[in-house]
């Protein structure tokens, strides 16, 4: 056989484009993976079942697999949430996320200089996934941890990444978001309310989170850019309410922050 037909060979193996290699039982399994998030941390099988769509009988094979290898973890209800080898996977994606590696010294020489919670984000859906997060821990908040996500329209986060998308793709990406959730007590009610605060945060470059998540709480956030005018990240400071007052948050640690995010930018850039 020549040169030719082992090359013709080699690229039949390869796989091509549009071409899909799936393996149902896994695919099976990552579908009960992905019920599992923030506001849903234990279902029963049938639950699993009847979210998935796939039968009982099938769903407890694949509940059992999952279980052997760690991946959820029974309670002594019946219950089943994830277990410590999904933990141990999401781990290893956030730590090998180059955002994190660029990001993590700047983040900690700002922590360390002003002594408050800073935080680091990306929008996903209508909500902002926490990437990093170092806390002060005079700061009482949630249980808000790296891999954590909160409703993107509430937080200084989350505007400061949906204030850079157009008014029809905000709209698109909070369709059914429903703002009568939010128990902060200066939260936007409508998407109206809402969209003029993106405006004003995308005119001054930074966003301002005034007691929206929860009582008590506010913070600043300012965008990260790696090339164009998307951001791909935000960073914010957290701090008491009982502490800082807006003209503090918006003067010195706005300035701090800003600094932090160009020089997370500019890593990113060289990168």
């Amino acid at each position: 056989m020549g040169p030719d037909a082992h090359a013709g060979a080699d690229a039949a193996a390869e796989p091509t484009k549009g071409t899909r290699y799936r393996i149902e039982a896994l695919a099976k399994g990552l579908e009960v993976l992905r019920l599992f998030d923030e506001s849903t941390t234990t279902l029963k099988l049938r639950e699993i079942s009847e979210r998935t769509g796939i039968p009982t009988p099938t769903a407890f094979r694949v509940v059992a697999t999952l279980e052997e290898g760690g991946f959820l973890e029974r309670l002594p209800d019946g219950g089943l949430r994830p277990g410590l080898s999904v933990l141990t996977l999401g781990s290893a994606a956030l730590r090998g996320s180059t955002l994190v590696q660029v990001g993590e010294q700047p983040l900690r020489a700002l922590a360390e200089t002003l002594g408050e919670t800073v935080n680091l984000g990306v929008l996903r859906g209508s909500d902002v996934l926490y990437l990093a997060r170092i806390r002060n821990r005079d700061l009482v908040t949630a249980n808000i941890q790296v891999g954590s996500t909160l409703p993107a329209p509430l937080t200084s986060m989350g505007k400061a990444l949906l204030a850079y998308l157009p008014d029809a793709e905000i709209a698109r990406v909070l369709e059914g978001f429903d703002f009568a959730q939010a128990t902060g007590p200066n939260a936007s009610r409508s998407l109206a309310e809402l969209l003029d605060r993106l405006h004003a945060t995308r005119a001054q470059g930074y966003a301002v989170q005034d007691e929206e998540v929860a009582a008590g709480l506010r913070s600043v956030a300012v965008p990260v850019f790696a090339t164009g005018d998307t951001p791909v990240a935000a960073v914010n400071i957290a701090v008491a309410a009982a502490r800082h007052d807006l003209a503090t948050l918006e003067g010195p640690l706005l300035g701090a922050l800003r600094a932090t995010a160009e020089s997370i930018s500019l890593r990113l850039r060289a990168g």
